[in-house]
């Protein structure tokens, strides 16, 4: 079997398996096997197969056809500059938590060496993108989960970024502590319970239910941080589609100013910010 032929066998059998991206999932999945990229694999299409990576590539083809998430079978997914390990100890990067880093980035642009906490920061790629995109940041990053903290630190290690990312198992119920910070950012679990089982397989069935199933997660985290942040120090939060203007009522509330929305590439209101 030559790549092109794969790559249609596998699209065919996603697509019946109603995968809604199958092309690409095939590609993604095909290029793991040869060590190719998308863009290598269309250059060498007529490439024989051996029985073995033939083989390989269908027992990959069946996990994805299950719904197990492209990223966990990879193993690894991009975010901004960096790659990170994924696995379903933690949340998967999406693009719209790339806006949440966009903005943070912005909010301590001009400050040589900002003090920066990240709360649930899961696979730790909001933390690590802060520090690879501003070498002066000194990035603590809170998680409530050992697991996640465990493939954390592989990334920051993987990363380079092992001595600027400090990796604290911390639980919200106990505060942020006596350090103050010039940012506070989060991408907290903000899926209402009642709302788990309308979400796609891929989520529902495989991302852990801890980091994603929360109620009034982004507005117990702008309350703790008014004690965190430095005078002027910035709070941005990534929340659910619809709750911005909520969010950001709470944050007027509580004393912030400054108070800002901003939406993610498909256009929704997505990430939410204020000064203190």
């Amino acid at each position: 079997m030559r790549v092109a032929e794969a790559l249609r066998e596998g699209e065919h059998f996603l697509a019946g398996c109603e995968i809604e991206e199958s092309r690409l999932d095939a590609e993604l999945l095909l290029g793991k096997v040869l060590g190719l990229n998308r863009t290598e694999l269309y250059a060498d299409g007529t490439r024989q197969l051996t029985e073995d990576q033939a083989e390989e590539f269908r027992a990959l083809l069946a996990r994805r056809g299950r719904h197990e998430p492209a990223a966990y079978i990879l193993g690894e997914w991009g975010f901004r500059r960096l790659t990170v390990r994924v696995d379903p100890r933690v949340l998967i990067p999406r693009p719209e938590t790339e806006v949440v880093v966009e903005r943070a980035l912005a909010l301590v642009h001009d400050l040589e060496t900002p003090e920066v906490l990240d709360v649930g920061t899961g696979s730790g790629a909001i933390a690590l993108a802060i520090a690879d995109e501003h070498p002066g940041a000194a990035v603590t990053a809170f998680d409530a989960s050992d697991a996640a903290l465990d493939l954390a630190r592989e990334n920051a290690e993987a990363a380079g970024l092992a001595g600027r990312v400090r990796l604290v198992a911390h639980d919200l119920a106990y505060g942020f502590g006596t350090r103050r910070f010039d940012l506070i950012v989060s991408n907290p679990p903000y899926v209402e319970p009642e709302e788990i089982d309308g979400l796609q397989p891929e989520v529902r069935d495989w991302e852990p239910r801890q980091a994603l199933v929360g109620i009034g997660m982004a507005e117990a985290i702008a309350a703790e941080a008014l004690a965190a942040l430095k005078e002027n120090g910035a709070l941005v939060l990534e929340v659910a589609a619809g709750q911005a203007d909520a969010v950001s009522a709470e944050l007027r509330r509580l004393g912030y100013h400054d108070v800002v929305v901003t939406r993610d590439l498909a256009g929704i209101e997505r990430v939410v910010e204020g000064r203190r």
